[in-house]
């Protein structure tokens, strides 16, 4: 196997039981594995996590379609499922996403027709400006919530805007507030004893401590071994708290060669020797996720070295520079991100030089490579 994801099983569960042991032991996990478990591996992931997770998320019908393959748990969907799609969710026992009494008309005409009840939860827009019912308006959604017999509201939540940011909490308060604002008014409607949710991984780490703040958290960035902020990641690793990055993106080389002076590599002649060189060529490229702005900047792992990228990283392939190593051949193996030996390019080193964010990086990994739980 000439590319693949290797994915850390101990590394996935140090990181759940390592935030498990940090909140209050009432509070319910969901693990969240959209987006292809954040580029690691959707089934494999869940599959490592299916007698720990108290439940797992994701973002779309076809996504819960495919998490039902492995797992028996509930799974929250919590993105937009279209009209077409909601009998399949209800049928696989989706809990929904519900944001818009249009939308659930559609969801309770169907759940009418399956002769089921619909679980769903209700989606608080507290200052964030996305998806959700804005506070003002969450006492006319509540009272029309009502009218539905076959709508068993089981959940509200919301989501915070920027909690990460450890130097300024405003915001974060703001959106507290107003959350917990729309929890009450929802309670006064008659919705008692349904859950709530409003932390991701940062909001995890810096608002639900060991307090009981919400009935349930949602596990994401920090489940993969990888902080939500520069500014966490050094207030937590000064007491110890360690997360581990649980993913290893590994090729191999496809050939190496010996290039003469004033020789260009790539498209766009963007890198011309100046001596001659000894290089590797690599068969990943931007089709695989590594992006192209890694061209002439990104660095990758030889023979536990750091080898430097010369010229465009094409759709399948780009060159290396490995005229340093002694010796290298054909089909070593190459870490574009991960560890190898002694030495580590981590996502966050490659997000900043692609100007994103660690998030970014790994859930553009191509889903065509084979995850490979070790």
């Amino acid at each position: 196997m000439l590319s693949r994801i290797e994915i850390s099983k101990e590394n996935l569960l140090h990181n759940f039981e390592l935030i498990r042991g940090y909140i209050h032991p009432e509070a319910k996990i969901i693990c969240v594995i959209k987006a292809n478990a954040y580029g690691h591996g959707q089934n494999e992931v869940a599959q490592v996590l299916e007698n720990y997770a108290d439940y797992f998320q994701v973002d779309d019908a076809r996504e819960l379609k495919w998490l039902r393959e492995v797992s028996q748990k509930p799974i929250l969907v919590l993105g937009y499922v279209a009209k077409n799609e909601i009998e399949d969710a209800l049928k696989l026992d989706g809990i929904l996403a519900v944001y818009d009494l249009q939308q659930v008309r559609e969801i309770s005409k169907v759940a009418k027709i399956l002769n089921k009840t619909a679980v769903v939860h209700v989606k608080i827009d507290a200052c964030l400006g996305r998806q959700g019912v804005l506070v003002s308006e969450a006492q006319n959604f509540a009272e029309e919530l009502k009218k539905f017999g076959n709508i068993e509201v089981n959940g509200i939540y919301s989501h915070f805007a920027n909690i990460e940011d450890t130097s300024d909490f405003s915001h974060a308060q703001k959106q507290i507030d107003a959350y917990r604002e729309a929890l009450v008014i929802f309670s006064e409607a008659g919705f008692e004893n349904v859950k709530s949710h409003i932390s991701s991984t940062a909001g995890t780490l810096v608002y639900e401590k060991n307090e009981l703040q919400s009935s349930l958290v949602r596990l994401g960035i920090g489940l993969y071994g990888l902080w939500p902020s520069v500014e966490l990641k050094n207030k937590f690793e000064k007491n110890d708290f360690k997360l581990k990055p649980a993913l290893r993106w590994v090729t191999h080389i496809a050939q190496v060669k010996t290039l003469p002076e004033n020789y260009s590599i790539g498209y766009g002649l963007t890198y011309v020797t100046s001596k001659e060189m000894k290089v590797a060529v690599i068969p990943q490229g931007y089709s695989d996720g590594y992006d192209r702005g890694l061209s002439n900047v990104g660095e990758v792992l030889i023979k536990g070295t750091r080898c430097k990228i010369l010229g465009r990283v094409a759709m399948n392939i780009f060159v290396a520079d490995v005229s340093h190593l002694e010796s290298v051949a054909i089909e070593d193996e190459v870490v574009l991100l991960g560890k190898q030996g002694e030495n580590e390019i981590t996502a966050e080193e490659i997000a900043e030089k692609i100007g994103t964010i660690n998030y970014e990086i790994v859930a553009r990994i191509s889903a065509l490579l084979p995850r490979i739980v070790l």
